[in-house]
């Protein structure tokens, strides 16, 4: 496996690596922060990294907020905690007065310390919701209809569609919306040009023009095939082996029937021609039941020949879109997680710091706007990952306080020792396993 990737050096990936995982990180425990101040706990102290603290300030609550050298997390300690995993300084403890006690992070309520646990995770969840739903604020939604936004750049022999255009039919069957558009072309045989009837400028019409669902590429996964050959958003793909290609099934068929086998690829871009050759490579894909399947793929999306009219959405709409994409995450990384333990997809689908590091530095160079919504995915997984029940992880702080719930008492001190270095070594374990899946899967 290639350390360096083909999209850049590696400083480019590393330091795409620390700006996503401070932003995540700080989002994250000022969850924490934020939620034990209104809650009545004192923090001591806000660390952005661990190790020889590199800046520091005192606030006016007395928190001191600092940076450390190695930007790789972050932790907020509160009063009464003995670490920044949150282990209690017991001998400290007992020596607070009433009113100090209530201030520590062990004296406080339940309700209090459940909530600021819980709030880290929430954090993340809510950052996600947001870069969703302000990338869909300030893009807008494609319009129902099959109306033209714009067209899109195209080899000089393509017609596209001109702006304002809407599509009434395709291929003499009736389109009423854009979803309509989008099925109907996928059932359709490929063709350099079909017959589409529209109304332009108020008058109806009918013309050739390019097939609407061209080979041209919509976005390039991360990882992938596609990314490590060069391909680029906005390609078009005019031939696979030689044999000329006008729609994208033809190109997922083509991707489909390799077996993995090597494609050589002609491809425009900005009215240039380049030969490509790359391998497909065999990938899980979540499906909308749940499920997953596996199937070869170059790592690429399709797209129309022309970018749809899109219209405003407003704040709640937006919100609502965010909550729905955070939880498609969530649940397809819990059913990716339940899929590999059981067998049923490779546990390479499992990635560590150098996968992620990877997958972020391809996504800034793409654009930031790429960078930013993976920020958004990152920010997901981790707000799952902490509410695993695993001691030193938030969820596994939350399983004492359900103990505690239940129980009407805390767990032994020593018994949380016990768990937490139980937890501790789970939790390495598993970084040490997606390690070594960054190092040695294909």
């Amino acid at each position: 496996m290639e350390l360096i990737p083909q999209f850049g050096n590696i400083g480019f990936t590393i330091l795409a690596f620390v700006v996503a995982l401070s932003i995540i990180v700080a989002i994250h425990e000022y969850g924490h922060y934020i939620v034990g101040r209104w809650t009545g706990i004192h923090a001591e102290v806000f660390s952005l990294g661990f190790g020889p603290v590199l800046f520091s300030r005192v606030d006016r609550r007395g928190t001191k907020w600092q940076v450390a050298a190695l930007p790789f997390g972050g932790y907020v300690k509160f009063l009464g905690d003995v670490d920044a995993a949150s282990g209690k300084d017991g001998a400290a403890v007992d020596a607070f007065d009433p009113k100090e006690r209530r201030r520590s992070m062990h004296g406080a309520p339940l309700w209090a310390r459940a909530a600021t646990v819980a709030a880290g995770p929430i954090f993340n969840f809510i950052l996600s919701i947001l870069i969703f739903a302000g990338f869909i604020l300030i893009l807008g939604q494609p319009v129902t209809e099959a109306r033209v936004g714009a067209p899109k750049a195209l080899p000089a022999d393509m017609v596209t569609l001109e702006a304002g255009d809407l599509i009434t039919a395709l291929e003499g069957e009736p389109v009423a919306t854009l979803s309509d558009l989008d099925e109907l072309a996928r059932t359709l045989p490929a063709a350099e040009f079909v017959t589409y009837d529209i109304i332009r400028d108020g008058a109806p019409m009918q013309l050739e023009a390019s097939f609407p669902l061209l080979p041209i590429v919509g976005s390039v996964t991360p990882q992938s095939a596609a990314i490590a050959a060069g391909i680029a958003e906005g390609d078009v793909i005019r031939s696979i082996d030689g044999v000329p290609i006008y729609a994208f099934h033809q190109l997922r068929g083509a991707v489909a029937a390799s077996d993995g086998a090597e494609l050589a690829l002609q491809v425009w871009r900005d009215g240039d021609v380049m030969d490509m050759v790359l391998s497909p490579r065999r990938m899980d894909l979540p499906l909308a039941d749940g499920g997953f399947e596996t199937r070869w793929l170059i790592g690429i999306t399709g797209g129309l020949s022309f970018a749809p009219e899109r219209e405003a959405v407003g704040p709640w709409a937006a919100v609502k879109h965010g909550a729905e994409r955070t939880l498609f995450i969530a649940e397809s990384s819990l059913s990716g997680l339940w899929h590999m333990i059981t067998g049923a997809i490779s546990t390479c689908n499992l990635q560590g710091p150098i996968g992620i590091a990877e997958t972020l530095g391809a996504a800034a160079s793409q654009g930031f706007d790429n960078f930013i919504l993976f920020i958004a995915v990152l920010s997901t997984a981790v707000g799952l990952l902490n509410l695993f029940p695993i001691p030193v992880l938030d969820g596994g702080h939350l399983l004492f306080h359900a103990y505690e719930a239940v129980a009407r008492k805390p767990p032994s001190d020593k018994a949380l020792k016990v768990f937490m270095s139980i937890g501790l070594t789970l939790l390495l374990a598993l970084m040490l396993f997606a390690l070594t899946n960054d190092i040695f899967c294909p």
